[in-house]
This record gives structure tokens, sequence and C-alpha cells, in this order.
């Protein structure tokens, strides 16, 4: 989203989004200009050594150690 057209203090990082999935869901609706975004699968990876939540728009997200939205580029 290009940030010439969000106005000043409208625009929100993942990492500054609430640590539950509903504050998530809400953050990626927002992002994808209204669509809803659903959690597909969350589960335990032995992996990454967290809890993964993969979503409707493709990508998988985890929280962080310090509590923050990140998204799982590759299998960690």
């Amino acid at each position: 989203m290009s940030s010439a057209f969000v106005k000043e203090g409208e625009y929100q990082k993942l990492s500054d989004v609430s640590p539950s999935i509903s504050a998530l869901s809400f953050y990626l609706r927002q992002e994808n200009g209204g669509q809803v975004i659903r959690e597909m699968k969350s589960f335990y990876s032995e992996k990454c050594g967290r809890h993964v939540y993969e979503m409707s728009d493709g990508l998988t997200y985890a929280l962080n150690d310090e509590n923050k939205w990140i998204i799982i580029l590759e299998a960690c």
C-alpha cells in the first residue's frame, strides 16, 4: 500500500498490531481493501518453536519473542 494515499497517523505496521488473531484479521482486512482475510489453519510448529497461523491471503503469521506479529517467509 502506498503511503501517499494514507492520511498521516492512519498507517499501522504489522508489528504494532495487538497480539490477538482478531486484531490480526482486522488489520489484514484493512490492508487488503476491505477483503475479509480468514484464518485457514493454525498449529504449533516444532520447527519454528511457536504457534503459526496460515491466513487466506496466502501468508503465514506468528508472534515473535516480543509478542509482535511477523510474517513467516520460509519454513523456520
